[in-house]
This record gives structure tokens, sequence and C-alpha cells, in this order.
């Protein structure tokens, strides 16, 4: 229905503003913020597949590699809280470009390492090159979507990991094959040819990315009035974390999901850095190896889909991400039974729909009772925490594997970081937590 301006101009109605709002909004930012994803997390696992060459020509043992592909969560994790509180103060725009442009710097850096030294200490830079980038995005998606959106945002943003993890299992095949071409071996191709596209991206976020609603000359006057007013609205009502970003460090809501996110990152990486060589482990060459790492991540990307979906129309989020977890333990127990065998690649594609249909349905949970400068800081630490796990996680595989010369304890820790996960949410939901409760009851209120 449209109502009468002065002039006697029908003015459009408000769930006309809403839905052109909404799809301005979705076309403007999601393609590009997905394309950055991309690019972040193929520069970060592109050494999983650079490994079956590299590993050899550096002499790197299971240990060392297990050390080097966790060691960039250190710095990554220690600088992920201030660079979001940077961000939230000087703007996404500027920020997110430097992290992308030194990103691609070291990223293609790491051509140059020539032994363990080398790589622990470009793996180091490059966590910290890197850090703030997804805290800062999901941030981000919180300035742009009010509540109801968000899930589905998130979900749209985050769909990038897996689609990138098979991109990069592709990739792999024709860039290792590139072995001597002028002097370089394939790996150092790799970080130099996959560096790239970060650089690039770097300078047109500088020109397409957006602050904020009120800066977005693209929307109409009405459609920006109406998006900063709804966003407005969904700020939670409890002042007392809005204001305190010290309160937000020791927050047990905080906390408790920092440790559900640890889990799941760990459980998740530990996978990612090793799944090539423990596909190459059933037989396969190194092209055919580039090739079957892919279907996990084109199998997790449907899953994310339907999941996230069922999970916005269902207005849930802490059930969903239970079922996840547990789907990833599953897939991860019947992976280390199995052994060497195509079936242990199907109950992998089963632990990937886990792992990466569970951060469309938890990340929705901290900006239910964060707001301002506490939001930024406290998306920064349960994110920040959790990516510790993308230390453990390939720490622990690594040295399972140079312990027992398989992959099958090493797969079975795994389960236990996702079970951990798991078993923290639902403790979460329970009542007789009140420091924690609280989560799923204002879940429950916005639904």
């Amino acid at each position: 229905m449209h109502s009468l301006t002065a002039a006697g101009v029908a003015a459009p109605s408000e769930p006309e503003i809403e839905r052109r709002t909404i799809r301005k909004v979705m076309w403007r930012l999601m393609p590009l913020m997905a394309l950055l994803y991309v690019i972040n997390n193929l520069d970060r696992v592109n050494v999983s597949f650079a490994a079956l060459t590299m590993n050899r020509d550096l002499g790197l043992t299971p240990y060392v590699y297990g050390w080097g592909a966790g060691i960039f969560y250190v710095t990554y994790c220690l600088l992920e809280v201030p660079s979001n509180v940077f961000m939230a103060r000087i703007g996404a725009r500027v920020w997110i470009a430097r992290i992308m442009i030194t990103w691609g710097l070291v990223s293609g850096a790491m051509a140059l390492v020539i032994g363990p030294w080398s790589f622990l200490t470009m793996r180091l830079l490059l966590g910290a090159a890197e850090a703030g980038f997804i805290p800062g995005m999901i941030l981000y998606i919180t300035y742009w979507f009010p509540a109801a959106y968000r899930g589905r945002a998130v979900a749209l943003f985050l769909l990038a990991s897996p689609i990138s993890s098979a991109i990069a299992s592709l990739l792999s095949v024709p860039i290792l094959g590139m072995e001597g071409v002028a002097g370089l071996h394939g790996w150092q191709w790799m970080f130099l040819i996959e560096a790239l596209p970060a650089l690039i991206l770097g300078g047109l976020v500088l020109v397409f990315l957006t602050n904020r609603p009120r800066d977005a000359r693209w929307l109409t006057a009405d459609e920006r009035q109406w998006l900063e007013r709804r966003i407005q609205q969904d700020q939670p009502a409890d002042a007392s974390h809005s204001v305190s970003l010290g309160r937000t460090l020791v927050d047990p809501r905080v906390l408790a999901l920092s440790v559900v996110y640890l889990g799941r990152t760990a459980s998740m990486y530990g996978i990612t850095f090793f799944l090539p060589q423990i596909v190459k482990g059933i037989g396969l060459s190194n092209q055919a190896v580039g090739y079957v790492s892919a279907l996990p991540y084109v199998v997790a990307t449907i899953g994310m889909v339907l999941v996230a979906s069922h999970s916005d129309r269902q207005n849930e989020r802490r059930w969903h991400v239970i079922g996840t977890m547990m789907a990833a333990a599953a897939g991860l127990v019947a992976a280390g039974m199995l052994g060497n065998s195509a079936w242990a690649l199907a109950a992998l594609s089963i632990a990937a729909i886990g792992f990466f249909a569970m951060s469309p349905c938890f990340w929705p949970l901290p900006s239910m009772f964060l707001r301002g400068e506490a939001k930024a800081g406290g998306i920064a630490i349960i994110n920040a925490i959790g990516n510790l796990g993308g230390f453990i996680g390939p720490y622990g595989v690594g040295l399972a594997a140079a312990s027992t010369g398989s992959f099958t304890s090493g797969l079975y820790f795994l389960a236990g970081c996702a079970t951990l996960s798991g078993v923290v949410i639902l403790a979460i939901g329970r009542p007789h937590h009140p420091a924690v409760a609280r989560v799923g009851q204002r879940e429950a209120s916005h639904a």
C-alpha cells in the first residue's frame, strides 16, 4: 500500500522500500565480499597443495610442516582484536584494502622460502598480514544487514570458503606442472600466481567498498534512511556491553562462543592442510590428488547452502551448530576407521559439510548481545581465540603422523575437537548457566 506525499505523489510502502534496499545491498556488496574471501582462503590453504612437492624440496617433515601450517594462526590471532577495532574507527574501505595488499605481498614472498626456518617465518608474517579480514567482514555485514537478513548474508559470504578450497584443488594441477619453468619449482609458481588477485582486488576495494549506509550514494535517500533506522532498531536492548571493550574480553558468553569456534576451526584446518596428503595415501598421482581433493569441498558447498537456508527459515541457530559439529565428528571417526580408501573420502565429505555449514549458523549469535565497539572487539575475540584451533589442528595431525606413520589417530583427535564444539554450544543453552544462557534466550526473542 502506498501513502501520498505532500505533492500528492504516491510514496513507496515500507515493504517495498525494504525489498528494494536489501536487493541493492546484496548485489552491490556480497559478490565483491565473496570474491575477496575466495582469494583470502586460496592464499591461506594453497600451502597444502604446495606441500606435495615443496616438503621434499625444502626437507620439511610432517611435524615441521604441521608447525608451519598452524603457526600462521599465532600472529593471526594476536592481531585480530586490534585490527577489528582499527577498522571500526577508520572505516572498512581503507582497512580491508590494506589487509589485502599486505597479505598479497607476503603470500607471493612465500616463493622465496629456502628451508624450515624461512618457511616458519613467512607463515608467521602471512598470519600477521591477514589478521582481521574475516572478523572485519562479519562486522561489516552487521553495518549493512538488519538482523533478519544477517544469517543469509553471512552464509553467502562464507560460501566462498568451500568454493575457494575446491578452486585451490583444481588450480594445483596445472600450476604444480610448471616445474622448472624459468628455473622455478611448481610450488613457487603457485605462490606467485595466486598472490596477484589479492593485490588487484585490494585496489578495487578502495573504489567499490562503502563504509556505512549513510555514505552509499548508490542508494536513494529513502533507502538510506530506512536501512539506517532498521540497523539502529536491531541493536540489542542490553546496553551493558555496548561501550566496554574491556568487559567484552572477559564476558563468559564471548569466551564460551570462542571455545565453540576453536573446536570447529581445529577440526576443519586439521583436515584442510593435510587433505591432499591424506588423499595421496590412497595411491593417486599428484594430478589426480588435485581433482579428487576438490570433491569434499563441492559436497560441502551444497550442504552449506541447504543447512544455512534451513537455519534462517527456522530462525534457529544453536541446534544447527550442534548438529553440524556432530556430523563433522562422525565423519572424521568414520574416515579414521576406513583408512586409505574411497569410502574414507566419502566420510571426509560428510565432515566437510559439518565444518562449513556450522559458520553461517554460528556467526549471527554474537550480534544478539553485543553492540558498538564491543561488537567489533567481541567478534574479533571469538575469531581470534577460535582460530587458535588453526594451529592446534594441523599441529596435532602432524605430530600424530610423525609418531605413528598414519593419519588415523590425527583424525580421531580432530573428531574430539568437533565434539567439544557441540558439547559447549549445548551447554550455552542451559538455563542453569545464567552467565551464558542469555545467548539462547535472545535468539528465541529474535525469532
